[in-house]
């Protein structure tokens, strides 16, 4: 069924989405785990991101594929990237590229609205927008990917919140570089 909101999150072992600095390097993003990637998001109705990742992935993926070096999989994805309808949630951002609508706060009605009219799923990235749907009660589906590696410190995977939300767990996948897949929907979701 269409119209829920999925987030994909990477999250070191003791609990970390990001290391200081912004720092994803520790990331263990191989191959199969890319194709991965690229199967589960090929199928969505849109990319709902802040405006740091949304800048991140637009000064990369619109030319990806045209380094001779780059992976299939990442040719695979630079392609599903450019052409998925693209929502980026930022108050300071005045253009942001092809495929890219502007929304200047979160709404839960309008989310709502824009999920239920889009053509598959929606996935929300980014620490920021994330932790402000997981506020207001808008993550339907959880694909969280466990990396095998202690960060110590940075942007927690789930800042404090006074919402909570049962979770059933879907199913699970353990990939060759020791990344645990823990997929969770929410309980009473869509």
């Amino acid at each position: 069924m269409s119209g829920k909101i999925v987030q994909f999150i990477s999250v070191s072992l003791d609990g970390y989405i990001e290391g200081t600095g912004h720092d994803i390097g520790w990331h263990r993003v191989d191959e199969e785990l890319h194709r991965h990637f690229n199967e589960e998001l090929a199928g969505m109705g849109g990319f709902l991101s802040g405006r740091r990742t949304h800048q991140l992935m637009a000064d990369y993926w619109p030319t990806a594929d045209s380094d001779p070096a780059s992976t299939p999989a990442t040719r695979e994805f630079a392609g599903i990237w450019r052409s998925m309808p693209k929502t980026v949630y930022s108050t300071t951002l005045e253009h942001a590229g092809p495929d890219t609508t502007i929304v200047r706060r979160v709404d839960a009605g309008e989310v709502r609205a824009l999920a239920a009219a889009a053509d598959g799923d929606l996935t929300v990235g980014g620490a920021v927008l994330g932790a402000a749907f997981r506020e207001l009660d808008l993550i339907d589906v959880y694909h969280v990917y466990v990396h095998p590696v202690l960060v110590g410190r940075g942007t927690r995977l789930f800042p404090p919140t006074d919402t909570t939300a049962e979770l059933r767990l879907d199913r699970t996948r353990t990939f060759g570089n020791g990344v645990v897949l823990l997929r969770y929907d929410r309980v009473g979701a869509l």
